[in-house]
């Protein structure tokens, strides 16, 4: 007789399932015989830590859309769990996790690793519930898919441990209280009001300089995106979730927005008439127009978080793909274009300013930006590229060009530290023969990139077949947060906090049984991507940079200026912070002096 922990992995299957991300323990025996009783469909996957299978899951639902899913034992292995579901949810991701518990009987007597699961897994899920009856164990597994693809978002099964080893009961008897439920699920369409939508065409149309800002919400629309960029002679800027919508080679696509943004998205929300947003939830007031200074239009799904970023006249609740098409014949196309023009011209200048910028070496030492700009005329087609936190996330968005049919994602609302490794694990798993490569920097790799290694290695032959890559950016700094000390805080480095080991990333890749290539020469950076782009096994590529090299923003504010000035004086590099800062700032000057280009 099947046991109800069969059930469950059959379930899966049926949810169309093929593969869990997971740690064992003994909260889960029972699913851990179902699933080798399943002959590897589903395969359960064993990472090294619970967090980082729901990174994975998150992953998988980023990449593939469809719903990820990762399983954990009781008490610590469920809280493990934790930071990579709130990814999801917060990146409004579809994830089912199943989480074990101590048997029926022991409830309630604070038993070892007893841990109240449905208060912690609350907030962070949109669907959990206990199931304590085997026939309970059918509608709950069906409901929290149907919640998970319908709110795209987490939904938590918790399964007591002698709940698992009970026979299954797949059909409930047929007594008050029975539950009859069903596999299946179908994605809706969500259309606009029309008077809403002619609202946004007047607004629209009467726009004379029409800044549009995407995200990841439009990520199946690039060709209305485009229709209506063009109709409205606008640019179109792209929070970093939404990177893969666009092509950056367009020559309106004024690529990111923000702290990490360009300067050509800066100068056109600085200066147009009119906002469009589509499916981004953006948060950071300080980088879209001041309050009255546009006229705003928002398409999103989601009516909780339509007009709480900006101002909103017209507020369009539906579907991006289906609003934008019905909105696009109520567009009229703008003649004038000197607004386009003067977009496309910043964007070229930008794309100079990043060459140059990318081009400075300063001390013999590689400078982070080359790493990404190097890469980008090599990166082959279908490329998936993931990003971790912290400063290579810079340039991972600014310097690293994406072609039609690539994809790329990081933790975007979260930035936690720790995805960009398991993303780039999940996507191999999903498309065995797509290249993968991720940006990690030296703190998140020491953080868990490390230990997913031995992952990778594990699971080699599943994972071969094109490139995959974990470039970690070697600088001996948890960088992102120095220069946040200094420009935020006003504070120099305290190395006490901020200085990390220096670990031989490509040996310890080496020593596995991966390959490990490691350049700390400026002139080598191309070379060494050629070598991790043609290897015939997994690759840790180790560029040792400069730590010094800042982040500069579009636009230094004041008050972060006087602060970084202020920090500078103390700081134990301000030497080379002197020199790079201004060699880089001068970049930017230098291209809008008058004549130039």
């Amino acid at each position: 007789m099947p046991k109800v922990a069969d059930y469950i992995v059959n379930r899966l299957r049926e949810w169309d399932v093929h593969r869990v991300y997971g740690y064992p323990g003994d909260g889960i025996n029972g699913l851990l015989g179902a699933f080798d009783r399943a002959d590897g469909d589903p395969q359960f996957v064993q990472t090294r830590h619970e967090e980082m299978a729901a990174f994975m899951a998150c992953g998988h639902a980023k990449f593939t859309g469809e719903v990820g899913c990762c399983l954990a034992t009781s008490g610590p292995g469920a809280i493990h769990l934790l930071n990579g579901l709130y990814d999801a949810k917060l990146d409004h991701q579809p994830v089912v996790a199943i989480v074990g518990q101590q048997k029926r009987i022991s409830l309630g007597a604070q038993y070892q690793q007893e841990v109240h699961l449905d208060t912690l897994f609350a907030d962070v899920s949109e669907f959990v519930q206990s199931c304590m009856h085997p026939a309970q164990v059918r509608h709950v597994i069906d409901r929290a898919f149907k919640t998970a693809l319908t709110t795209r978002g987490v939904a938590t099964i918790v399964v007591p441990d002698d709940v698992l080893e009970e026979d299954a009961q797949p059909s409930p008897p047929k007594t008050h209280g029975a539950v009859y439920s069903s596999v299946g699920w179908s994605q809706p369409r969500v259309l606009p009001n029309h008077d809403e939508l002619r609202r946004a065409a007047d607004v629209l149309n009467e726009g004379e300089k029409v800044a549009m800002l995407i995200g990841q919400g439009a990520a199946n629309a690039e060709a209305e995106v485009i229709e209506t960029a063009e109709l409205l002679g606008a640019g179109v800027a792209k929070a970093l979730l939404g990177r893969q919508v666009l092509d950056d080679d367009l020559p309106f696509v004024t690529g990111p927005i923000g702290l990490l943004g360009s300067q050509p998205s800066d100068d056109m929300m600085m200066n147009c008439d009119t906002l469009l947003m589509v499916g981004s939830s953006f948060p950071y007031a300080e980088w879209l127009p001041d309050e009255g200074q546009a006229r705003g239009v928002e398409i999103d799904i989601d009516g909780r978080m339509i007009g709480i970023r900006y101002p909103m006249e017209a507020h369009v609740v539906g579907d991006a793909k289906e609003s934008l098409r019905e909105l696009i014949p109520l567009l009229r196309r703008k003649e004038d274009r000197k607004w386009r023009e003067r977009i496309e011209d910043n964007v070229r200048d930008w794309n100079r300013v990043l060459d140059d910028q990318a081009g400075q070496h300063f001390d013999g030492l590689v400078n982070p930006q080359t790493v990404a700009s190097a890469l980008s005329p090599l990166l082959p087609d279908e490329a998936i590229v993931t990003a971790d936190s912290g400063s290579s996330t810079n340039w991972w968005a600014r310097h690293l060009k994406l072609r039609n049919g690539m994809r790329a994602s990081l933790s975007g609302t979260l930035a936690t530290m720790g995805p960009g490794v398991p993303y780039a694990i999940a996507a191999k798993f999903a498309y065995p023969h797509h290249p993968v490569i991720a940006f990690v920097g030296d703190g998140a790799f020491q953080m868990n990139g490390m230990n997913e290694m031995i992952t990778v290695q594990r699971y080699a032959e599943q994972l071969d077949g094109s490139p995959l890559i974990f470039c970690v950016f070697n600088n001996r700094d948890l960088n992102q947060v120095t220069w946040e000390q200094r420009a935020m805080a006003g504070d120099p480095k305290f190395p006490g906090s901020q200085s990390i080991p220096d670990v031989p990333y490509a040996e310890y890749a080496e020593l596995i049984g991966m390959r490990g290539i490691r350049c700390a020469d400026a002139d080598g950076v191309e070379d060494a991507w050629r070598q991790a782009l043609e290897a015939d096994r997994p690759v840790v590529l180790e560029f040792t940079v400069d730590p010094e090299i800042p982040p500069i923003p579009p636009h230094i504010k004041a008050e972060h200026g006087k602060k970084a000035a202020k920090a500078a004086v103390k700081d134990p590099e301000r030497a080379g912070l002197a020199h790079r800062g201004f060699r880089q700032k001068l970049s930017q000057v230098y291209e809008n002096l008058p004549g130039r280009g």
